[in-house]
């Protein structure tokens, strides 16, 4: 599946997308996000407070208890205001 970052995530990742091949026990938006935190120091940064954190699966905004099973791309934002 293909991640995608956005806005300071990118920034703190270093990286606006990347290829994933998550292990098995990896079922949830929340799992991928936990999984993502161990694997760096950019990723810890970018994900330190997970539960702001905004998820899309292949482009419609889910909650963190979405199974990523099939998701061809999976999208990461931070929390957003807007006008």
């Amino acid at each position: 599946m293909k991640a995608v970052y956005f806005a300071w995530v990118r920034e703190r990742i270093g990286m606006p997308q990347e290829n994933l091949d998550p292990p098995p026990g990896v079922v949830t938006a929340g799992d991928l996000i936990a999984w993502l935190r161990a694997r760096g120091e950019g990723y810890e940064y970018a994900f330190e407070n997970s539960a702001t954190i905004r998820v899309a699966i292949d482009r419609v905004h889910v909650k963190q208890d979405a199974e990523i099973a099939g998701a061809r791309e999976i999208a990461f934002f931070p929390p957003m205001t807007g006008g």
